[in-house]
C-alpha cells in the first residue's frame, strides 16, 4: 500500500471505529444500512424514471443530465478506486465492523457519496424545490458509508467534492 494512505488510514482509523461503534445499536444500524442500499442506486433510478412522467419534457431533460453524470461519476470512481487500492476501514483496523457488504474492494473515494452528491446538485438545479429533500437523503448517504465501517472520512469527503465538481461542470456545459 501506498506509505501516504497507510498514515492517512492510521490517523483516520480512531475516526472509523467511533462512527462505526455508533452503527452498533439497533436502531441505527437498520436506518443506515437502508439509506446506503438505496444509495446503491435504487433511489436514482426510480427518481429518473419519475422526473418525466411528473414534470413532462423538463424530468426528461432532468433525468438525461442525471444519467450523464452518473456515468461520468462511474468512470471517475472506478478509475480512482482501481488506481488508489486504499483498504477499506474494515479491513485496516480490526475494531472496525463492516456492517453491511461492500460493492467493490476498495474504499477512495466513497462513489455513494459521489452520485448523491451530484444527482443532489443536478435535482436542484433543473427543480429547487426537489434540493431539500435530496440534499438531506445525500447527507443520510454519506454519514452510512461511516456508520457502517465501509470509508474513512477522507473517502466521504473527497466523493463529496468530486460529486460537487461534476455537477457544476455539467451545469456550465448546459
Amino acid at each position: 500500500m501506498n506509505p501516504l494512505l497507510q498514515r492517512l488510514n492510521e490517523l483516520e482509523a480512531p475516526l472509523c471505529a467511533a462512527w462505526n461503534q455508533r452503527g452498533h445499536s439497533r436502531w441505527l444500524k437498520r436506518p443506515f444500512q437502508l439509506v446506503s442500499r438505496l444509495g446503491d442506486g435504487v433511489i436514482w433510478y426510480l427518481t429518473m424514471a419519475l422526473l418525466p412522467l411528473s414534470f413532462g419534457q423538463g424530468g426528461l431533460v432532468a433525468s438525461a443530465h442525471m444519467l450523464a453524470v452518473g456515468l461520468a461519476s462511474l468512470v471517475l470512481y472506478k478509475t480512482l478506486k482501481h488506481s488508489t487500492h486504499r483498504t477499506r476501514p474494515c479491513h485496516f483496523a480490526g475494531n472496525i465492523q463492516n456492517l453491511m457488504p461492500a460493492l467493490d474492494e476498495f474504499s477512495f473515494p466513497s462513489g455513494h457519496t459521489l452520485h448523491a452528491t451530484a444527482f443532489t446538485i443536478v435535482i436542484a438545479w433543473h427543480f429547487p424545490a426537489l434540493g431539500g429533500l435530496f440534499g438531506a437523503f445525500a447527507v443520510l448517504v454519506a454519514l452510512s458509508r461511516l456508520v457502517l465501517g465501509l470509508h474513512y472520512p477522507s473517502d466521504v469527503i473527497a466523493g463529496a467534492i468530486l460529486g460537487i465538481l461534476l455537477a457544476g461542470c455539467s451545469i456550465a456545459i448546459i
